[in-house]
């Protein structure tokens, strides 16, 4: 027999309990610190992007590669010359270097005068420096005429070269071109056939391999068989038969469009494998299930509540498929097979440099190169950052 007082309260009294009356509130089954409440309270978008901004060569190089995308909305105006500007003066001229101070005084952004000849033995042009002319750039003035977009005339330039002489920061080219305003060019075409070819290879990626790990079954089996075999197939012959089957009467626009579509059409493998496996481990969950019984149809269950479930991943792998877009493009067009003449993009641009002697005797040629792979390099960066933020809880 116990003793001590009963737990349970006189006859006809209430019973006492503990759980509170007032309305539920998260917050207080903690005693979160503000900044805690300020994490386990942040959407996983937000999340993404406070772990992001701490990989700090990913955020430049996203920076970078804003900044070179926004300058291709004015190449004409960013262009000392235009695009076909041709100085038969100067074929083959050395780059220029920019001063800034003469005799010790300061005078400005400047560039010297130049003196071609010709070496009557091997016909070679010769060009030196005449330090007597002190030629100073212009700034916002008008140069070159161009067409801006191909539609609105214009002349306006952020640098023209010097009334009396000319700017070639990188050099000129067998007829006298300008390269560094022909690479302002050439970064319209270059970057955006990436973006292009990224959007049809998405596409495709997507929806083929949203179908094959939904459904799964026969159709998935379909699906693979068929990616396997294009898989295995060396891609730069397949690139170059894509490409010489182009009739060479097409336009040069259509030609872009054609080198846009064969790239999108055979990068999407990898992205429906990533897709496929992704979905077939979310099919199985509560809330496509949920889905399914409110009657949604297979295209608003794959799309509307699979597809958003990685979408992170994605754009990761978005970053990391442009440059091999870029890639093929300057691959294609540096053996003659992509764009061609008058469309100019760094491989036409690195067309010149094929023959070995150019480069040897004209090493300004291999320029176009550049700017090809601080692209490469900073879509990879900017690619590392979002597949490490793409998974915040990490």
């Amino acid at each position: 027999m116990t003793t001590g007082k009963s737990p349970l309260p006189p006859s006809g009294e209430p019973m006492h309990h503990y759980i509170s009356s007032a309305a539920f509130d998260p917050r207080s089954i903690e005693q979160l610190t503000p900044e805690q409440e300020k994490v386990y309270l942040a959407s996983q978008w937000k999340l993404m992007w406070w772990k992001f901004k701490r990989h700090r060569i990913a955020v430049w190089s996203g920076v970078f590669l804003l900044v070179l995308y926004g300058s291709i909305l004015i190449s004409e105006i960013l262009a000392p010359y235009n695009l076909h500007t041709r100085n038969s003066r100067y074929q083959f001229a050395p780059p220029q270097g920019v001063h800034l101070f003469h005799d010790g005084k300061f005078v400005g952004p400047f560039v010297y005068g130049i003196k071609a000849s010709r070496d009557l033995e091997t016909l070679k042009p010769i060009y030196k420096r005449d330090e007597r002319k002190v030629l100073p750039l212009r700034f916002f003035c008008s140069g070159d005429t161009y067409k801006f977009w191909g539609i609105w005339e214009g002349s306006f330039h952020i640098v023209c070269p010097p009334k009396k002489g000319p700017f070639f920061l990188l050099g000129t080219d067998r007829l006298g071109r300008d390269i560094f305003s022909r690479m302002i060019y050439g970064a319209r075409i270059s970057l955006t056939i990436g973006l292009i070819g990224i959007a049809i290879s998405f596409s495709l990626g997507i929806v083929i391999g949203g179908i094959a790990g939904y459904y799964g079954g026969l159709t998935d089996m379909i699906v693979q068989r068929i990616i396997e075999v294009l898989q295995s197939l060396p891609s730069i012959p397949l690139w170059l038969a894509l490409a010489a089957i182009m009739p060479v009467t097409w336009s040069p626009i259509v030609v872009y469009f054609a080198i846009t579509i064969i790239l999108g059409l055979i990068d999407w493998t990898g992205l429906a494998r990533a897709v496929r496996s992704k979905l077939l481990a979310l099919r199985e969950e509560d809330y496509v299930l949920a889905a399914q019984l409110m009657g949604a149809g297979t295209s608003r269950v794959i799309f509307r509540h699979l597809v958003p479930g990685f979408m992170s991943h994605l754009i990761a792998t978005a970053t990391i498929s442009i440059p091999v877009m870029i890639l093929g493009e300057t691959a294609l067009s540096f053996l003659g097979l992509g764009l061609r003449p008058p469309i100019t993009s760094w491989g036409v641009l690195l067309t010149e440099a094929q023959n070995i002697n150019a480069v040897v005797l004209y090493p300004w040629l291999m320029l176009p190169v550049v700017p090809v792979i601080l692209v490469i390099l900073a879509y990879n960066f900017l690619g590392d950052g979002l597949r490490d933020a793409a998974d915040p809880y990490k």
